[in-house]
């Protein structure tokens, strides 16, 4: 029997739509003489559902009438159940749909590429490809991201972060500490979304409290972060784990602004969203040897020092006046999944979704050979240490 794949996608996030791009990208790309596929879509309001016209991006114009031709299904939070389940269980019969064997999550953003969602597969045990409920978390959150890279001698631009709450109640404290540390102008960003989401760019101190009211309508976490002004965006895939992986070739975005933006991104410059391979971009980035070097090592020191798995993209920042080269953000579930930058490498993407199983596989092997609890059962010991009477200690 072939392995089954099991394709998330959609979810609660601002990012729903581009996760519904990558994912019929990834499923058309999956090698059918080796793998069935289940496509499983998560709607904006949290229900997950399953069939075959969730394969074309066409039918999500009309989501209500695609969800009529589909099954409402769920799993279980049960450790070793791979089953997916009829939401509506049949009169007769089994409620079992069908057993996947592996999952691959293509959910961008909050809900999904945060740790959520991998918890969730984390409690059921079921081998997955792409990082875990710890790295997803961490990559995920820009403040706790440039933390960790900092103590690893990783590059960032200087920052300051704070809450939603601190920036009403310490505004004036927050502005000050701001113009001190970094001056301007800024860029303002939500701490947990990605695709350009409430980021903003701020000159003065109006724009300054401007941008931070906007991001703080999406995000409880808000970062603050010095504006490298004459910069060179440059983005690296990478892919394995955090024991053995290898970085891409790089590549540059050509953007319209001063910021990369959503439309940048995913519209390509047409009037329908394809994806980031749409975005304009130049593959490989022109630059010179030892900074493509440079970069690449940057990308993997990131994806290492994270603990990630599967397949990230690593986006850094070269100031172009003194060519010095920051990391500024890992996107662990990246956009159409960087295939575009392994194609250039010499990965087509079938292989590239071969390698995120096996990858998969390979984690699910090893975590297998770690103890996790023990056999002994302590209540049934006998002797001191548990008092068995109510308001009883244990020692």
């Amino acid at each position: 029997m072939k392995t089954n794949i099991g394709v998330f996608f959609g979810g609660r996030s601002t990012e729903h739509e581009i996760s519904v791009i990558s994912a019929s990208q990834a499923m058309h790309a999956i090698n059918r003489d080796k793998y069935d596929v289940t496509p499983i879509y998560i709607t904006k309001q949290g229900r997950w559902y399953t069939g075959q016209a969730l394969f074309e991006v066409a039918n999500y114009r009309d989501i209500n009438a695609m969800l009529k031709q589909c099954v409402e299904v769920y799993m279980k939070p049960i450790f070793d159940d791979y089953n997916l389940y009829k939401a509506k269980k049949p009169l007769f019969g089994s409620d079992v749909l069908t057993r996947l064997d592996v999952v691959i999550p293509v959910l961008h953003g909050s809900n999904g590429e945060d740790g959520i969602f991998e918890g969730v597969l984390e409690s059921t045990g079921i081998p997955f490809a792409g990082c875990n409920t710890l790295s997803s978390a961490n990559g995920m959150d820009k403040i706790t991201m440039k933390m960790i890279l900092q103590a690893c001698d990783v590059p960032v631009v200087d920052y300051v972060w704070f809450t939603d709450k601190q920036w009403f109640s310490q505004r004036n404290d927050l502005i000050t500490r701001i113009e001190d540390k970094l001056g301007y102008p800024v860029i303002v960003k939500p701490a947990n979304l990605g695709s350009s989401v409430g980021i903003g760019r701020a000159v003065d101190r109006a724009q300054l409290i401007e941008k931070v009211n906007e991001a703080e309508k999406y995000s409880t976490r808000i970062i603050v972060e010095h504006m490298v002004e004459q910069l060179q965006e440059i983005n690296c895939s990478v892919l394995g784990d955090c024991d053995e992986y290898q970085p891409s070739v790089c590549e540059e975005p050509i953007k319209s602004g001063e910021i990369l933006s959503y439309e940048d991104k995913y519209m390509g410059g047409t009037k329908g969203a394809k994806g980031m391979q749409a975005a304009q971009k130049r593959i490989p980035a022109e630059l010179p040897d030892e900074e493509t070097k440079r970069i690449q090592y940057l990308a993997c020191e990131t994806f290492r020092v994270l603990s990630c798995h599967g397949v990230s993209r690593v986006d850094v920042i070269i100031d172009r006046e003194t060519r010095n080269i920051y990391v500024n953000e890992i996107n662990t579930i990246p956009g159409s999944l960087s295939f575009y930058l392994w194609e250039a490498t010499g990965i087509p993407f079938d292989e590239l979704m071969d390698r995120l199983v096996q990858l998969a596989l390979k984690r699910k092997r090893e975590s297998g050979l770690k103890t996790v609890s023990y056999d002994q059962n302590i209540f049934s010991l006998g002797g001191g240490g548990i008092k068995g009477a109510k308001g009883g200690k244990l020692k």
